[in-house]
C-alpha cells in the first residue's frame, strides 16, 4: 500500500474524539470568519467526522464528504448519511471532484495534503468549485519529528503549500501554527 494513503482498514482511528482536542473546530471555524455558507467540499472526508463537526455551522446548509475509497464512502453511507442528511457522501476519482462549479462557500482538508500524488490538479478542482469569495482550509500535521501522524518525511511545509495556493491563483493566505501537532493555511477565490 501506498505510504502517503491513508489505510482505510484502520478507519476506527479517524473517530476517536481526542482529534477534537488536537484539532479542534470551533478553533478553525472562528478563524474563517465566514458569513452564512451554505455548501461545504470536505475533501478526504475518511469516516466524515469533521463533516459532522462542521454541520453544527450551517443553517440547513449541506457538506459534500468526498473521499478516494470505497471503503470510507460505504461507510458513511451506512452511518452517517442516514443520521445527518447534510452531509453528502461524494466519491471522488482520481483528482476530480463530481461537483458543479461555483458551489461551494469553503473547501477543506483535513490531515490530507501530505497524501495528494496531484496538487495541482486538486488545486484547481477546488477554485472549480468554490464560488468568488470562497475559502479553502487546509489543516495538516507540522513537519516535526512526533510520536503521532505519517512518516515526517512526507509531510509538507506550510509555507510549500501557500506557494502551491499562490500557483493555484488563492489570495489572501493566512498561515496559523497556534496548534500543537498541526498547522492551518486559510486562503481565498477572489476572482
Amino acid at each position: 500500500m501506498n505510504e502517503k494513503l491513508f489505510d482505510p482498514r484502520k478507519l476506527e482511528k479517524l473517530n476517536n474524539p481526542e482529534r477534537l482536542k488536537k484539532i479542534p473546530p470551533d478553533y478553525i471555524w472562528k478563524k474563517l470568519k465566514l458569513s452564512h455558507p451554505e455548501v461545504l467540499v470536505d475533501i478526504g472526508a475518511g469516516t466524515g467526522f469533521f463533516s459532522i463537526q462542521f454541520q453544527k455551522y450551517l443553517d440547513g446548509g449541506k457538506i459534500f464528504a468526498c473521499d478516494v475509497s470505497d471503503i470510507m464512502i460505504s461507510w458513511m453511507l451506512d452511518n452517517v448519511a442516514g443520521f445527518y442528511p447534510g452531509i453528502i457522501p461524494t466519491k471522488i476519482n482520481g483528482s476530480k471532484l463530481p461537483l458543479s462549479d461555483g458551489v461551494a462557500d469553503l473547501v477543506f482538508m483535513i490531515n490530507v495534503h501530505h497524501e495528494l500524488d496531484n496538487v495541482e490538479g486538486i488545486f484547481k478542482e477546488i477554485d472549480c468549485v468554490l464560488k468568488v469569495g470562497g475559502k479553502v482550509c487546509i489543516v495538516d500535521w507540522k513537519n516535526e519529528e512526533m510520536v503521532e501522524g505519517p512518516p515526517q518525511h512526507i509531510r509538507c511545509h506550510p509555507e510549500d503549500i501557500r506557494d502551491q495556493l499562490v500557483k493555484g491563483g488563492f489570495q489572501n493566505i493566512h498561515i496559523d501554527q497556534e496548534m500543537a501537532q498541526h498547522y492551518l493555511i486559510i486562503a481565498e477565490k477572489t476572482v
